[in-house]
């Protein structure tokens, strides 16, 4: 009965050498393409109110590790709101994108920077519908704690240093967000 012992080879006769290479290729390929899945991941946010004002967002992100400490990532948003106000009730569908990019200079805490573009829906005295866009450079920092092998929970406050003339923000309004982050 015969033992076959990767990486090792006890015999000279036993496996000729091209054959070690090419598995060794095979390996090596396969071994990079699991790292890229392993530094890769998912998460994202939700947030919701009820009242006069209803609003449902939702927030979902897919990031790469591009080393232990330092990530980068697209994150895309959707948000539907409903508004109450006197006889007139106006409902909206705003979007977005963003690009950020984490640092981690301990291992439970990171710094942030995000370029995030939102298209917004509005509506005249007229009660006529119209689009206006939104940049904003979100700077800020957050806390990331595991809550699994491949799990994480985080907040982070995030202020906008563009503050746009357009923004339905007031100057230097934080954005807080609580979320969930997981890998695969």
């Amino acid at each position: 009965m015969g033992q076959i012992v990767v990486g090792q080879q006890t015999d000279s006769t036993a496996v000729a050498p091209q054959n070690i290479s090419k598995e060794n290729t095979t390996q090596t390929k396969q071994k990079k393409s699991t790292n890229h899945l392993n530094k890769m991941f998912f998460g994202g946010s939700m947030g919701f109110s009820f009242g006069s004002y209803t609003s449902i967002r939702v927030y979902p992100l897919i990031g790469y590790r591009l080393t232990p400490k330092l990530s980068m990532g697209l994150k895309l948003q959707y948000e539907y709101a409903k508004q109450n106000h006197n006889t007139h009730e106006y409902t909206y569908h705003n979007y977005g994108f963003g690009l950020f990019s984490r640092f981690k200079f301990i291992p439970q805490a990171y710094i942030h920077a995000e370029y995030n573009y939102m298209n917004y829906e509005s509506y005249t005295l007229n009660s006529e519908n119209y689009r206006y866009a939104v940049p904003y450079l979100l700077l800020g920092g957050g806390y990331i704690q595991k809550i699994g092998k491949r799990t994480s929970a985080y907040v982070e406050i995030l202020f906008d240093v563009l503050n746009d003339s357009n923004s339905p923000y007031q100057q230097w309004t934080p954005f807080y967000t609580v979320g969930v982050s997981t890998s695969f």
